[in-house]
């Protein structure tokens, strides 16, 4: 009737007459919606995230498409997650099991551009990993990982952050924590900076820029100031003939680079005349305009003033070019072998390959690393510590299930990120045990901890004296923290061997003199035994 009706008078329509097409145009378009929604599925980022620029982009329990040689650690992840949850909703066996949420805050893609590499995110991923399914073996409650990917340039962490702060407000299984921010640059310290305005506790695994602080901001790794302070320590016993060179990333936006150069400058500047010997060049992170990693000044002028002592203040990412550089070069008539210094989390692989350790002998030269790790550790012939034996236990079982490239242990990552799930567990359990002092209570009737009742408990001093009541016994030693206002959250006593590749002496062997540990505040500056 409705359709014959326009027909007859297709000039005489009034509101309802549109209306009435309106409103089928509308159902037509649901419809088509909906039909091509439920044939294509969640998509490629799965129900909670979205697609942005390419990357997924949220907070998830759950396997979202990544980058290759990730996607099967993500999916190991979303299983633990699942199992996780089904020892709360319907456990198999036993009785029911409450959780927590830990969330891992960094990116799942990289391009030749990103701050963290394919190969850093699968081996940090993996750690954590580890760290889960090590937290999950024992009593008290479980965890699960959410994976929180906020772009692999680190730019897309404001839905990131919303979604963390609504997951805190969860009385069944809230969101206590999160981890794995990956690199010192303005958009994770505006990140740092929000998760603190939420109360949420954040720990930074790998982070070394000593200027990336905010109060509920906790740093396992060293940083660049603790890192030099031990570098430091090896140029007393090796001062060779004080010829130093600066190379420096020119990149403003590079927090970690341009702080790591203030420190050399600080710590090193006048001894070394760094002042009147450096060159800058533009590294491969961050999207500057320009050619990235020209190094033909540098290492012309390091040839013609026979520098003995480089100080290299730019990410692991640009050093082989520097090294392939200085092989070109040769020994420059040097009578002595060329150091070049850095700082980091570990011995990134790709410095130790093939190539780049021929360039190495033909440029005469070897690096000196500040680190938060030591190859040693789990290489050498004495037996792991315990802590570190039962991560490596954990590794080596996702290492025989997924492809995690050549040496993954010795950049340190997967240790960092497993230290930095372990605090948080750790701060966790000690809470759920207070609140629940007695265990007679029966699953539904616990309390479980909050993320305040986390920071709280993390904020307690667990060094003290010469106490260590409450440290962290972690894959990559034994350390604590002193309390707010002391030290903006860094780890104290924290281990930071300085490692020599090729291998020769080296100050961070067990017992070896000049072992450094990062620096407690107050004058006296000591570690308990």
């Amino acid at each position: 009737m409705l359709p014959r009706l326009f027909r007859r008078h297709p000039r005489e329509w009034g509101p309802l007459e549109w209306l009435a097409v309106f409103g089928l145009g509308v159902l037509v378009a649901v419809a088509i919606t909906v039909a091509v929604t439920m044939a294509r599925g969640p998509g490629r980022c799965g129900d909670d995230l979205r697609d942005i620029g390419g990357d997924c982009v949220g907070v998830t329990a759950e396997a979202f498409e990544a980058d290759p040689g990730i996607e099967g650690l993500i999916g190991a992840v979303a299983d633990e997650n699942a199992r996780v949850r089904q020892d709360w909703e319907d456990p198999p066996s036993g009785p029911r099991i409450p959780y927590v949420r830990i969330a891992l805050m960094m990116p799942f893609t990289a391009d030749d551009h990103s701050a963290m590499t394919k190969d850093m995110i699968r081996r940090g991923l993996a750690g954590a990993l580890a760290a889960q399914r090590q937290a999950n073996r024992f009593g008290g409650p479980h965890y699960q990982l959410l994976l929180a990917p906020d772009g692999r340039n680190l730019d897309q962490w404001e839905p990131v952050v919303t979604r963390l702060a609504e997951l805190t407000k969860d009385t069944r299984a809230p969101l206590v924590g999160v981890t794995g921010i990956p690199s010192s640059t303005p958009e994770t310290r505006k990140a740092i900076a929000a998760l603190s305005k939420h109360s949420i506790p954040t720990v930074g695994p790998v982070i070394t820029a000593a200027n990336m602080n905010s109060p509920y901001f906790f740093k396992t790794s060293p940083n660049n100031d603790q890192f030099a302070r031990a570098l430091g320590l090896y140029l007393e016993k090796e001062p060779a003939r004080h010829r130093g060179f600066l190379v420096w990333d020119n990149r403003n936006e590079d927090v970690y680079s341009q702080n790591l150069r203030a420190v050399f400058e600080r710590h090193f500047g006048d001894a070394y005349d760094l002042t009147n010997h450096n060159s800058n060049f533009t590294g491969t992170s961050g999207t500057d305009k320009g050619i990235p990693q020209r190094f033909t000044d540098a290492v012309q002028k390091i040839c013609n003033e026979k520098s003995d002592t480089v100080f290299f203040a730019g990410r692991d990412q640009d050093l082989p070019a520097f090294m392939e550089r200085l092989a070109q070069e040769g020994d420059c008539g040097r009578t002595t072998a060329l150091r070049i210094l850095k700082v980091g989390i570990g011995l990134e692989p790709t410095l130790t390959a093939d190539a780049p350790t021929r360039w190495l002998d033909e440029a005469q030269a070897t690096i000196v690393d500040a680190s938060a790790v030591d190859p040693a550790w789990w290489a050498g012939k004495s037996k792991p510590k315990k802590a570190l034996g039962r991560f490596l236990d954990r590794f080596e079982e996702i290492e025989k299930q997924y492809e995690l490239g050549s040496k993954p242990l010795d950049d340190g990552y997967a240790v960092m990120y497993h230290d930095a799930f372990a605090l948080l567990a750790g701060a966790v359990d000690r809470t759920f045990a207070e609140i629940n002092e007695g265990g007679k209570k029966a699953p539904e009737a616990l309390s479980i901890p909050t993320n305040d009742d986390v920071y709280n408990t993390l904020i307690i001093p667990s060094i003290a004296g010469d106490a260590c009541s409450s440290c962290l016994v972690g894959a990559g030693g034994t350390y604590g923290f002193e309390g707010p206002g002391k030290n903006d959250q860094w780890a104290v006593c924290k281990p930071v061997p300085v490692v020599e590749y090729p291998p020769g002496t080296r100050s961070g062997d067990s017992g070896a003199p000049g072992l450094y540990r990062t620096y407690r505040s107050g004058s006296q500056g000591a570690c308990p035994s």
